[in-house]
């Protein structure tokens, strides 16, 4: 995929974080989101895989499922969700060792717990 398209990718998944947000606001649960968010996907025709068991190699071993993704769309974009009062730098070192495992990109951080989800946006690209 190339960058315009993983850029137009990025646009359709954070217009429907949009969508959710808009219609449930802050203040519920993850896993709420996640659901919500992946419904929204499905609307307009995007793959992803939710909870996406990812596998590493540590040391030369491999280690099954040694992490779960909240959300990987058309196999191209990590998302990961939050529902927290403030993103912290360990959320974005999160997404970024995401992303290095995974040997993925472009990867979005959403916090939905924020009044204007505008704020509760970051997009990372490695």
């Amino acid at each position: 995929m190339n960058t315009i398209e993983l850029n137009q990718l990025s646009y359709n998944i954070i217009g429907c974080a949009y969508q959710v947000h808009k219609a449930l606001g802050p203040g519920l649960l993850e896993s709420t989101y996640e659901t919500c968010l992946c419904y929204e996907l499905e609307q307009k025709g995007l793959h992803y895989e939710r909870q996406k068991g990812i596998d590493i190699n540590y040391n030369g071993i491999i280690i099954p499922n040694a992490y779960k993704i909240d959300i990987s769309v058309e196999n191209q974009v990590i998302v990961e969700l939050k529902s927290v009062e403030n993103l912290l730098p360990i959320h974005t070192a999160q997404l970024l060792t995401y992303l290095k495992l995974a040997n993925k990109h472009v990867g979005l951080l959403i916090n939905f717990n924020t009044t204007n989800l505008q704020n509760g946006i970051k997009r990372y690209v490695k």
